[in-house]
């Protein structure tokens, strides 16, 4: 079974965990390392011969449009990530539209390509943002991938289905969780990120096997650039649990990715999207 491995394209300054430690001022004066970071991944990938999915903040591409032209020329999707990290609860719905359509099209701009697809920041989309989808649909994406079916303290919607389900009656829009898996009655997340990177790699082989086998279903793993990036500047102020999460394992996570790499099937998050689409009854734009 073919799964979607993505990218979430954003600075080591630009996570939720930092959010009340930087400020969104300050971001132009830190050290910029995102562009030769995604390198890396661009070439990881193309070692593994894998093909993937760039959310990309439109914050990134307008600083580094050459590099959004790489990811394209390189044979991966580029897809929005909004402009510049702000979670969608925290938006009204109009703003968030406005926020949408400036990021998409920086991000058109930049790749001479189109974008249809579109990943929260933080997976904010929960049971705060219920316009959300529609707004999606109404902008013409083909799918979302912005829901964590779990409980955790920075995100989550633990009632929503763990798979592919369409979120408007009468619109193709399908949103595509990242993948969770079941344990003694309880959903565990295990979609990537900072559970691929903190837990035994054994987890996350399980947990896609369990998807892949037992649900029949694809596994879409995340992860971002800066977490293959042990040199990154600390921020001595942010909390210690934050700390503790974002600078836990950075210098195995590369060599993780391999592993996954070669243990399973990946491919791009639209392709993905089109097949779930058709599997749930309408073919995604």
């Amino acid at each position: 079974m073919q799964n979607a491995l993505s990218v979430d394209v954003e600075d080591w300054f630009q996570v939720g965990a930092f959010e009340k430690t930087i400020d969104r001022a300050d971001w132009d004066g830190l050290a910029h390392r995102v562009e030769r970071n995604t390198d890396k991944v661009l070439a990881l990938f193309a070692d593994a011969g894998v093909s993937a999915t760039f959310f990309t903040l439109g914050w990134v591409a307008e600083r580094y449009p050459a590099l959004m032209r790489r990811i394209v020329d390189a044979g991966h999707e580029l897809a929005s990530h909004g402009y510049d990290h702000q979670r969608v609860f925290t938006f009204a719905p109009e703003d968030w539209r406005a926020d949408l359509c400036k990021s998409r099209a920086i991000l058109e701009d930049a790749s001479g390509t189109a974008v249809t697809g579109y990943r929260a920041p933080s997976f904010s989309i929960d049971t705060r943002t219920p316009w959300a989808h529609t707004i999606l649909a109404e902008e013409g994406y083909a799918y979302s991938s912005s829901v964590a079916p779990v409980k955790h303290d920075h995100y989550g919607w633990p009632d929503s289905p763990r798979f592919a389900w369409k979120p408007c009656a009468d619109n193709p829009l399908i949103e595509l969780p990242v993948t969770t898996a079941r344990f003694a009655g309880r959903t565990l997340a295990a979609g990537g990120g900072g559970f691929f990177r903190l837990l035994p790699y054994a987890f996350s082989r399980w947990a896609i096997r369990q998807v892949n086998g037992d649900a029949q279903r694809p596994a879409i793993i995340y992860f971002h650039p800066w977490e293959i990036d042990p040199d990154q500047p600390r921020v001595a102020n942010a909390p210690m649990r934050s700390k503790v999460r974002h600078y836990s394992n950075l210098s195995v996570m590369a060599p993780k990715l391999r592993r996954l790499a070669r243990d399973f099937r990946w491919g791009r998050v639209d392709a993905i999207a089109a097949q779930e689409s058709q599997r749930l009854g309408g073919m995604a734009a």
